[in-house]
């Protein structure tokens, strides 16, 4: 797709950018959905197209089409250098450009009911993330993927009205409380390359690293599985997130309970689109 201040291109792209918006299965080649989207996202930060809600509904669009293409057996340099070349186009095209306040007006018609949904699916290979927009007088999760560890639940995730980072939600049965917890995955500082294990494993030791909990407190009644009385809620720094965020989606994170004789329960969750479902809570309550 070639797009330059005074090329025509832009008009015939309209179409496909539209298309590009729209919900990701109707998509056979999500590498393409994610440079269509790209591109669209990169104009918006150089001509400041859209409302921020829009803005935001398109970032999580465009980090789920990312994560479709890495499941669909992209790589990660394909898709970074087709990000580079989205934003070299839109680099190219003037902010007066009529075509681009063509694609502008469509864009945001096809977000319009992404602005008013107050719950989405994550789709994922092993696990779904669940994200909640609305709004209720008790606590919730914002977003959620349940887990197991033996036979106790597990949920991660964000509550609604939370604070910082991330939580952990644990109902222990037949253990004692753990003395700490820690969230372990890929280093991408001493491992570049994705590590994408068959039985959902870890890379070795000496390429991981582990975030530690911040802090506990009683689960809210509201928040735990059903079937359980009671549980634990860890606190998370929000450094958690950024470090989760630019994982492949098809990696797992492994939340690792340690109790006072050293013993280690385990619970492991997918990284799936948790980048674009952020995003989504991004756009705010409905």
């Amino acid at each position: 797709m070639r797009i330059g201040p005074n090329s025509k291109t832009a008009k015939a792209c309209v179409a496909a950018l539209v298309l590009a918006m729209t919900p990701l299965n109707a998509w056979a080649d999500a590498s393409q959905t994610f440079y269509e989207r790209s591109f669209v996202l990169a104009a918006h930060e150089k001509c400041r197209l859209f409302t921020p809600g829009v803005a935001a509904a398109l970032t999580a669009a465009t980090r789920q089409a990312r994560g479709a293409a890495l499941r669909g057996g992209g790589s990660d340099r394909d898709l970074s250098a087709a990000a580079a070349r989205a934003r070299s186009r839109a680099g190219a095209v003037s902010c007066a450009d009529p075509d681009l306040a063509i694609v502008r007006g469509r864009v945001e018609h096809a977000f319009a009911g992404w602005s008013r949904m107050p719950r989405m699916t994550f789709p994922g290979g092993r696990a779904d993330w669940l994200a909640s927009r609305a709004t209720y007088d008790t606590p919730t999760w914002a977003l959620k993927q349940e887990g197991i560890t033996g036979a106790s639940p597990v949920t991660f995730g964000y509550a609604s009205g939370a604070q910082g980072g991330p939580t952990v939600a644990v109902s222990f049965v037949g253990r004692p409380r753990p003395r700490a917890v820690r969230v372990v995955m890929r280093d991408p500082a001493l491992s570049p390359r994705a590590w994408v294990d068959r039985n959902a494993g870890l890379p070795p030791a000496s390429l991981r690293r582990a975030i530690w909990s911040s802090g506990q407190s009683p689960t809210d009644p509201a928040l735990l599985r059903p079937g359980a009385k009671a549980g634990e809620t860890w606190r998370f720094p929000a450094t958690l997130a950024q470090a989760l965020e630019p994982l492949d989606p098809r990696e797992t994170f492994v939340v690792e309970f340690v109790f006072r004789d050293d013993s280690v329960a385990r619970a492991v969750f997918e990284v799936g689109d948790f980048a674009a479902a952020r995003a989504f809570l991004a756009m705010g309550p409905v």
